[in-house]
């Protein structure tokens, strides 16, 4: 590798150091849980975008599509004489939330799937939505807001973002509801978004603490909570504590290396073995530098060009350091600062730790 791409590599190096659980930051249940029952569902629907400035489909999908949209306004034509580029398919998607009455807005992403190439100032004719069971559950209809563009000429073309992907804020409305309900037989079950068992517990024992024998961890994924026979007019308000409650959630011993970006993240628990890293960098460097060779005046030979390669290659002294019995992983950052390694080492380095056996974490490359 040459040194100047060894040291071109912009790397963001983000290590947590390992504290004490009590000096652990508290959090809200509702923050780190979902609630059983509480949940969105997804909807999508073909539709037909108008109003394209030539940038519409020219496929005969498209095409029938706009010709059975125009027969089902009563207006007969024939798929060989439509030939127009204002019009898209488009895919519309939308997430409907839950407890969602009849006559709520929510907002729409509207993608197109046929060869068009904007949708820049479309506008969304009205598609219904439906649901995995095929019943309809929304309307959508209106402008696209379209975060991109594309500009193209006969020798080039400027491109920003996705011009073929939209949004319409409040563009559907809501037109069935999707019973919900998050009390079953006198239970209320939170789901933990992290599963694990101390998380478990220490929510289960929060609750308690506010509401003596109401909640049990039944696996380390999910606590269940009796409501009190006092809160059984009023589930929303006993939920609505139980979400601003605070615990201490455990953090699991975790490395996660993005090699592509150069980023690490590591969590607070992780533990590190005596161990002892050795650094250096090899840098080579290759040159040309060719030779005109030419013959002596009114001499036979011919002109002929002669390769000179130069080749440098420098090591780098390296230094080795002994760390401690479990240290932290900000005693390593601390270390490795002072061994002046590069952050795209560093990542070899956390990689190397992991095969000795001195990294008492999960590593995860991205």
């Amino acid at each position: 590798m040459r040194r100047g791409e060894l040291y071109s590599i912009t790397v963001a190096l983000l290590l947590g150091l390992a504290v004490a659980p009590s000096a652990r930051a508290q959090v809200r249940i509702k923050d780190i849980v979902d609630v059983e029952g509480v949940r969105a569902n997804q909807l999508f629907g073909l539709g037909l975008v108008v109003g394209l400035d030539g940038t519409g489909g020219q496929s005969d999908f498209t095409r029938q599509l706009a010709v059975e949209m125009l027969r089902r306004l009563n207006f007969v034509t024939d798929i060989s004489a439509f030939d127009s580029k204002t019009v898209a398919a488009v895919m519309v998607t939308a997430d409907l939330p839950p407890f969602a009455t009849e006559g709520t807005r929510i907002d729409v992403t509207v993608s197109a799937i046929d060869d068009t190439k904007s949708l820049q100032g479309g506008i969304l004719l009205l598609t219904p939505l439906r649901g995995a069971d095929g019943e309809v559950y929304a309307v959508a209809q209106g402008p696209l807001s379209v975060g991109g563009f594309v500009i193209s000429g006969q020798a080039a073309t400027a491109q920003k973002n996705h011009p073929t992907v939209g949004r319409i804020p409040n563009g559907a409305i809501v037109e069935r509801t999707v019973p919900a309900s998050f009390v079953h037989r006198g239970f209320i079950r939170l789901l933990l978004r992290t599963p694990d068992p101390a998380t478990a517990h220490a929510m289960a024992r929060a609750i308690n603490q506010k509401f003596p024998k109401t909640a049990v961890a039944l696996d380390p994924a999910t606590v269940q909570v009796t409501v009190p026979n006092d809160a059984l007019d009023d589930p929303v308000g006993f939920l609505s504590a139980i979400g601003e409650l605070r615990v201490n959630p455990d953090v699991p011993a975790r490395v996660v290396i993005n090699e592509r970006t150069g980023t690490i993240v590591a969590g607070q628990n992780v533990a590190i073995s005596a161990v002892a890293v050795a650094h250096a960098n090899l840098a080579i460097v290759t040159s040309e530098t060719p030779e005109v060779s030419q013959p002596a005046p009114f001499g036979q030979g011919d002109t002929v060009v002669v390769p000179r390669t130069q080749v440098d290659v420098t090591e780098e002294g390296g230094v080795l350091r002994a760390l401690g019995p479990a240290v932290t992983v900000g005693d390593l950052a601390r270390a490795l600062n002072a061994l002046g390694v590069t952050p795209r080492d560093i990542i070899a380095i956390f990689q190397a730790l992991k095969e000795a056996g001195a990294l008492h974490a999960e590593l995860i490359i991205m």
